[in-house]
Protein backbone atom coordinates (compact mmCIF):
# COMPACT_ATOMS: atom_id res chain seq x y z
CA UNK A 1 0.00 0.00 0.00
CA UNK A 2 1.33 3.43 -0.93
CA UNK A 3 1.30 5.54 2.24
CA UNK A 4 1.49 8.77 0.26
CA UNK A 5 -1.84 8.13 -1.45
CA UNK A 6 -3.36 6.88 1.81
CA UNK A 7 -2.41 9.93 3.90
CA UNK A 8 -2.26 12.85 1.46
CA UNK A 9 -6.04 13.43 1.22
CA UNK A 10 -6.05 14.13 4.96
CA UNK A 11 -3.32 16.79 5.00
CA UNK A 12 -5.56 19.66 3.87
CA UNK A 13 -8.43 18.85 6.24
CA UNK A 14 -6.04 18.49 9.19
CA UNK A 15 -4.44 21.85 8.36
CA UNK A 16 -7.91 23.41 8.13
CA UNK A 17 -8.86 21.98 11.53
CA UNK A 18 -5.67 23.39 13.05
CA UNK A 19 -6.15 26.91 11.69
CA UNK A 20 -9.85 26.97 12.58
CA UNK A 21 -9.08 25.90 16.15
CA UNK A 22 -6.37 28.56 16.33
CA UNK A 23 -8.69 31.24 14.93
CA UNK A 24 -11.42 30.35 17.42
CA UNK A 25 -9.09 30.49 20.41
CA UNK A 26 -7.48 33.68 19.11
CA UNK A 27 -10.88 35.32 18.75
CA UNK A 28 -12.04 34.19 22.17
CA UNK A 29 -8.87 34.45 24.27
CA UNK A 30 -6.66 36.69 22.09
CA UNK A 31 -3.91 34.09 22.04
CA UNK A 32 -2.99 30.90 20.24
CA UNK A 33 -1.95 28.22 22.74
CA UNK A 34 1.42 26.51 22.54
CA UNK A 35 -0.16 23.07 22.87
CA UNK A 36 -1.91 23.70 19.56
CA UNK A 37 1.07 25.02 17.63
CA UNK A 38 3.67 22.65 19.07
CA UNK A 39 1.28 19.71 18.77
CA UNK A 40 0.64 20.63 15.14
CA UNK A 41 4.39 20.75 14.49
CA UNK A 42 4.95 17.31 15.94
CA UNK A 43 1.99 15.72 14.17
CA UNK A 44 3.12 17.27 10.90
CA UNK A 45 6.57 15.73 11.32
CA UNK A 46 5.00 12.31 11.86
CA UNK A 47 2.71 12.73 8.84
CA UNK A 48 5.51 13.94 6.56
CA UNK A 49 7.75 11.02 7.59
CA UNK A 50 4.89 8.56 7.06
CA UNK A 51 4.22 9.94 3.59
CA UNK A 52 7.75 10.58 2.34
CA UNK A 53 10.07 8.48 4.47
CA UNK A 54 12.40 9.68 7.19
CA UNK A 55 14.87 11.69 5.11
CA UNK A 56 12.53 13.36 2.64
CA UNK A 57 9.79 13.72 5.23
CA UNK A 58 11.98 15.58 7.70
CA UNK A 59 13.34 17.79 4.93
CA UNK A 60 9.83 18.63 3.70
CA UNK A 61 8.69 19.29 7.27
CA UNK A 62 11.72 21.49 7.99
CA UNK A 63 11.46 23.54 4.81
CA UNK A 64 7.75 24.17 5.33
CA UNK A 65 8.25 25.02 9.00
CA UNK A 66 11.14 27.39 8.26
CA UNK A 67 9.22 29.12 5.47
CA UNK A 68 6.17 29.72 7.64
CA UNK A 69 8.36 30.97 10.48
CA UNK A 70 10.63 33.14 8.34
CA UNK A 71 7.82 34.99 6.57
CA UNK A 72 6.16 36.12 9.81
CA UNK A 73 9.21 36.44 12.09
CA UNK A 74 10.20 39.95 10.92
CA UNK A 75 6.74 41.25 11.83
CA UNK A 76 7.07 39.70 15.27
CA UNK A 77 10.48 41.34 15.66
CA UNK A 78 8.88 44.71 14.83
CA UNK A 79 6.14 43.98 17.38
CA UNK A 80 3.56 43.87 14.61
CA UNK A 81 2.21 40.47 15.60
CA UNK A 82 2.29 38.03 18.47
CA UNK A 83 4.45 34.92 18.79
CA UNK A 84 1.42 32.62 18.51
CA UNK A 85 0.75 33.91 15.00
CA UNK A 86 4.33 33.14 13.97
CA UNK A 87 4.18 29.66 15.50
CA UNK A 88 0.83 28.99 13.80
CA UNK A 89 2.24 29.96 10.42
CA UNK A 90 5.21 27.64 11.04
CA UNK A 91 2.73 24.84 11.78
CA UNK A 92 0.86 25.57 8.56
CA UNK A 93 4.14 25.37 6.66
CA UNK A 94 5.06 22.11 8.37
CA UNK A 95 1.80 20.56 7.19
CA UNK A 96 1.49 22.07 3.72
CA UNK A 97 5.08 22.70 2.59
CA UNK A 98 7.13 25.77 1.77
CA UNK A 99 5.41 26.85 -1.47
CA UNK A 100 1.91 26.67 0.01
CA UNK A 101 3.11 28.29 3.26
CA UNK A 102 4.44 31.25 1.30
CA UNK A 103 1.19 31.59 -0.68
CA UNK A 104 -0.88 31.34 2.50
CA UNK A 105 1.28 33.97 4.21
CA UNK A 106 0.75 36.36 1.30
CA UNK A 107 -2.99 35.71 1.34
CA UNK A 108 -3.06 36.26 5.11
CA UNK A 109 -1.19 39.55 4.67
CA UNK A 110 -3.71 40.75 2.09
CA UNK A 111 -6.77 39.59 4.03
CA UNK A 112 -5.38 40.83 7.34
CA UNK A 113 -4.47 44.16 5.76
CA UNK A 114 -7.94 44.66 4.34
CA UNK A 115 -9.41 43.75 7.72
CA UNK A 116 -7.08 46.20 9.51
CA UNK A 117 -7.93 49.02 7.10
CA UNK A 118 -11.64 48.35 7.55
CA UNK A 119 -11.13 48.44 11.33
CA UNK A 120 -9.23 51.74 11.15
CA UNK A 121 -11.90 53.24 8.89
CA UNK A 122 -14.85 51.92 10.90
CA UNK A 123 -13.53 53.17 14.24
CA UNK A 124 -12.11 56.41 12.75
CA UNK A 125 -8.51 55.80 13.84
CA UNK A 126 -6.87 56.97 10.62
CA UNK A 127 -5.01 59.92 12.11
CA UNK A 128 -3.61 57.96 15.02
CA UNK A 129 -2.62 55.11 12.72
CA UNK A 130 -0.69 57.49 10.43
CA UNK A 131 1.08 59.06 13.43
CA UNK A 132 2.06 55.60 14.68
CA UNK A 133 3.37 54.52 11.28
CA UNK A 134 5.38 57.74 10.96
CA UNK A 135 6.91 57.19 14.42
CA UNK A 136 7.85 53.60 13.54
CA UNK A 137 9.43 54.70 10.24
CA UNK A 138 11.46 57.36 12.08
CA UNK A 139 12.60 54.77 14.61
CA UNK A 140 10.76 56.41 17.48
CA UNK A 141 8.35 55.02 19.99
CA UNK A 142 4.81 55.17 18.68
CA UNK A 143 1.76 56.27 20.60
CA UNK A 144 -0.59 53.65 22.01
CA UNK A 145 -1.91 51.20 19.43
CA UNK A 146 -5.29 51.83 17.86
CA UNK A 147 -6.17 48.23 18.62
CA UNK A 148 -5.13 44.69 18.05
CA UNK A 149 -6.61 41.99 15.93
CA UNK A 150 -6.59 38.23 16.34
CA UNK A 151 -4.33 37.49 13.37
CA UNK A 152 -5.01 33.76 13.66
CA UNK A 153 -8.26 34.57 11.86
CA UNK A 154 -6.36 36.07 8.91
CA UNK A 155 -4.07 33.02 8.80
CA UNK A 156 -7.11 30.73 8.82
CA UNK A 157 -8.77 32.74 6.06
CA UNK A 158 -5.59 32.70 3.98
CA UNK A 159 -5.23 28.95 4.49
CA UNK A 160 -8.82 28.29 3.44
CA UNK A 161 -8.53 30.60 0.43
CA UNK A 162 -5.32 29.00 -0.85
CA UNK A 163 -6.39 25.41 -0.23
CA UNK A 164 -9.71 25.90 -1.98
CA UNK A 165 -8.09 27.90 -4.80
CA UNK A 166 -5.61 25.08 -5.40
CA UNK A 167 -8.24 22.31 -5.34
Amino acid sequence: MNTTSALSPYIGPVAIAIVLAAAATDLHHRRIPNWLTFGAWMLAAIAQVAMLGVGHGLIAWSLGWITGLAVFLPLYALRGMAAGDVKLMAAVGAWLGPAMAFQIALAAFVLGGVWALAHVYWFRHGGQTLRNVAAIVRGRKSDPSVGSMPYGVAIAAGTLAMLFASA
